[in-house]
């Protein structure tokens, strides 16, 4: 039976409105009887639940014919363009998707019409002419669908397909997918993270957390890690943030209000224990001479950093900086009022000494969000930028900064010198890849509302290149890899380049989070989709 043979379900690219608006996928074309089939059919693993799906995969002529919706092609590394002049053109990409069931609320009949269209057609560059193929392309509800035969399953797209009578057809593609996890339900109403092997997530029982750990090939055996209570007199307070700090996994919560109350920071070791190291409003660093606390308590005050010696409690500490400096917030002052905000975690140490804003306080106009190199032996500091800055980086020995003068990127030597201007656009986000700096730009939407922003490679010898246009709407370092969440009019949900700005990936999903993780990229999909597990070789 040519079913056991040569079929299987064609992944489908996408769904295609410009084609139906047009008519051009109706035009001169055949009515041919298709039927929904009798068999299981698996895609990368998913079971198709053919029988309440909006676009089922088809049977014609025995021949398992798969749907080129959005979701469904680039799930099998498939994209789908259409233009007047080339007609529609299939190709593999550099794409990804989570499953999606396109599930109606109405059964399917047992068969439909479906349509031969007769549009110029392209697979991976070679041109089909669809009137004279044994086994048609066909547009069924709007949607191209494509034949899984043997020569375009196996010759084409290279992907491994099994057939039998109990288990129906399977086809597994070999670009990048989006791994369910396995964690519960409810693990996704709260931050995740993955660390040496074990997924990290939390579950909110009555007023208090649970947070568990399961092991990624068990995700079910999970274990308690940290328990505490989340009912403090102003409310339920449940939400958590992951982080990695220096490679080593921390956990935060917020406890009372927004002035009385404090931040806890739990730092989990390999093993998976748990211990409270830091309490308050602060940001800290841990070195070798002791952990570094700048103190953002309300209301500001001067004095604020401290270096806490390995062992000592809090009654046992060293302040550093001039007394009358305030370090680690940034300082805006107009006409009637003084604003003081965070730094944007730009406190840094390299070697013997930290590197931090600094401001005077009360207020000195002349000595606003400075930085500042502090030794931590002696605890004596020098100003290395006598200039207003909103938030810096140390990259390669280098100090990166970005000047609220004008908001544009600068570059120095770690003690101030060769200060050179690196663009004149406003910068937001900036980091380095491969050797080579990248930042976004404010960008306005196409409906003059929105502002999202351009990616941006830096080019020592010209104009700055753009990587990425107008809807990115935040960047992420991952093992020198740039993960880009993309805005609302981008095609693709997420954009992941090289150090070069050169596309691995582009997953066709919406992204709601990026999840700290280190081993591969874990996200939270929009929607109900849950978290999910990226795995990527850079070819």
């Amino acid at each position: 039976m040519k079913n056991k043979l040569a079929v299987f379900a064609l992944i489908g690219s996408l769904i295609l409105p410009m084609l139906a608006q047009t008519g051009r996928v109706h035009a001169n074309s055949a009515d041919v009887k298709v039927t929904i089939p009798g068999y299981k059919v698996k895609l990368n693993g998913h079971l198709v639940d053919n029988a309440y799906r909006e676009y089922p995969l088809l049977v014609y002529k025995d021949i398992t014919y798969f749907p080129m919706t959005w979701y469904d092609s680039r799930l099998l590394g498939l994209e789908a363009s259409w233009s007047k002049q080339e007609g529609l053109q299939i190709s593999q990409g550099q794409v990804a998707s989570a499953y999606v069931s396109y599930k109606s609320d109405h059964p399917n009949a047992a068969s439909y019409r479906a349509e031969v269209p007769a549009s110029a057609i392209t697979v991976n560059g070679q041109t089909i002419d669809n009137a004279k193929e044994e086994y048609p392309l066909l547009s069924f509800r709007d949607v191209t669908y494509f034949p899984l035969t043997w020569k375009f399953a196996h010759d084409s797209f290279s992907w491994d397909y099994t057939w039998d009578t109990v288990d129906g057809l399977s086809i597994q593609s070999h670009n990048p997918q989006l791994a369910e996890t396995g964690l519960p339900d409810y693990a996704s109403k709260n931050d995740v993270a993955l660390y040496k092997g074990y997924y990290y997530f939390v579950e909110t029982q009555g007023s208090t957390n649970h947070v568990y750990r399961s092991p990624i090939k068990s995700p079910t055996d999970k274990e308690t890690v940290y328990d505490y209570n989340i009912d403090n007199g102003r409310g339920i307070q449940n939400g958590v943030s992951f982080e990695f700090r220096d490679e080593v996994l921390w956990l935060n919560y917020h406890v009372g209000g927004a002035t009385m109350g404090y931040d806890v920071y739990v730092k989990i070791s390999a093993d998976g224990k748990a211990t409270v190291a830091q309490q308050g409003y602060l940001d800290f660093f841990e070195t070798g001479y002791g952990t570094i606390i700048a103190n953002d308590g309300n209301p500001p005050f001067a004095g604020n950093l401290s270096l806490m010696s390995s062992g000592q409690d809090r009654s046992s500490i060293k302040l550093l900086g001039s007394p009358d400096m305030m370090y680690g917030r940034h300082v805006t002052v107009d006409t009637n009022s003084v604003g003081v905000g965070g730094d944007n975690g730009s406190m840094t140490v390299v070697g013997d000494s930290v590197y931090v804003m600094g401001a005077t306080y009360p207020k000195d106009n002349s000595n606003l969000n400075n930085i500042y190199k502090i030794n931590l032996q002696s605890g004596t500091s020098v100003k290395v930028v006598n200039a207003s800055v909103s938030r810096f980086r140390v990259i390669d020995n280098k100090l990166y900064y970005v000047k609220d003068a004008d908001n544009a990127l600068y570059r120095s030597e770690m003690d101030g010198t060769g200060e050179l201007k690196l663009t004149e656009r406003s910068v937001g986000w900036f980091g380095m890849a491969g050797g080579n700096v990248f930042y976004t730009s404010p960008a306005p939407s196409f409906d003059g509302t929105v502002v999202h922003a351009n990616l941006y490679q830096k080019n020592p010898d010209g104009e700055d290149w753009i990587v990425l246009r107008d809807s990115v709407k935040a960047v992420q370092m991952e093992n020198d890899r740039l993960v880009c969440i993309m805005g609302d009019y981008a095609p693709y949900g997420m954009e992941l380049l090289d150090g070069s700005g050169r596309l691995l990936l582009e997953v066709a999903n919406p992204i709601a989070r990026i999840h700290a993780s280190d081993d591969g990229i874990l996200v939270a999909t929009s929607g109900d989709l849950g978290i999910r597990t990226i795995s990527l070789t850079d070819k």
